[in-house]
């Protein structure tokens, strides 16, 4: 049997998620439309994240057991050729029985995007939260380090949703302007639902200087969902990257490229 593992990205504004759900069209339901076709066989897919509906993936990981024996060129070759536009294999290879593209990561990256030019641009407006008042990135770069650490994460998780351990380490966040583009980003072990979005908009009241910085820390340590500020959109927020152990992926780095 071959572990076999594939780097993807892709668009998700017209995807309901990565999750498969019946009816609807999602990432992985259509990448196992695919490997049925070149397979066979509909292997079961375990991924690094779950990108919820709208949340688009620069680097999305996933790996399957098969012991059908197409060459990792082929099989990328061939998936390309029947995956619509908006998702593509970037790169794949066969990597050991025991790597698994969610429990063998050991960080995640994700950023969002924020546009702040007067006018929405027709090109980016998939891609980014247009707020065209503007934003005061200093302060935003100074409160979001108070969720570096280990942290109870209650505040911004999903309303209504409860987890045995909602504690969480982020390893590193930032904010950055370039230019019109506000990014942050935010690196972790793992992340609840929604805990990338509500942080966002919970930053977006320190930009616009409706909170402090120590406000956004007094709602951290809150860990009330009621007292942070609203989801941001999804469309701004991409899976960026995920690291793993050298050792596990694609040994010794030839790639089915």
């Amino acid at each position: 049997m071959r572990n076999m593992c594939l780097l993807l990205s892709y668009d998700g504004t017209d995807f309901h998620g990565w999750q498969f759900q019946p009816n609807l069209r999602t990432a992985e339901g259509t990448l196992k439309d695919a490997l049925a076709r070149i397979l066979g066989e509909r292997p079961k897919l375990y991924a690094a994240a779950r990108t919820d509906q709208g949340v688009h993936a620069k680097t999305q990981v996933v790996n399957f057991a098969t012991e059908r024996g197409i060459p990792v060129e082929g099989l990328i070759r061939g998936l390309n050729s029947l995956l619509p536009a908006d998702i593509r294999v970037l790169r794949g290879g066969e990597v050991p029985s025991e790597f698994h593209a969610r429990y063998s990561a050991k960080s995640k990256t994700y950023r969002y995007f924020i546009l702040t030019s007067p006018l929405n641009s027709p090109f980016l407006r998939r891609y980014t939260l247009h707020v065209p008042q503007g934003l005061h990135v200093e302060g935003m770069e100074r409160a979001i380090q108070a969720i570096v650490g280990v942290h109870d994460f209650s505040a911004f998780t999903k309303k209504s949703t409860s987890y045995r351990n909602p504690v969480r380490r982020v390893l590193s966040a930032k904010v950055k302007g370039r230019g019109e583009i506000i990014v942050m980003e935010i690196r972790a072990e793992g992340f609840l639902r929604y805990m990338v979005r509500n942080i966002v908009g919970t930053l977006l009241l320190v930009g616009k200087g409706k909170i402090d910085e120590e406000g956004f820390k007094a709602i951290l340590e809150s860990r009330d969902r009621d007292m942070a500020g609203p989801t941001a959109p999804p469309h701004g927020l991409f899976l960026w990257d995920i690291e793993y152990e050298p050792s596990l992926l694609f040994p010794p780095y030839r790639l089915g490229v």
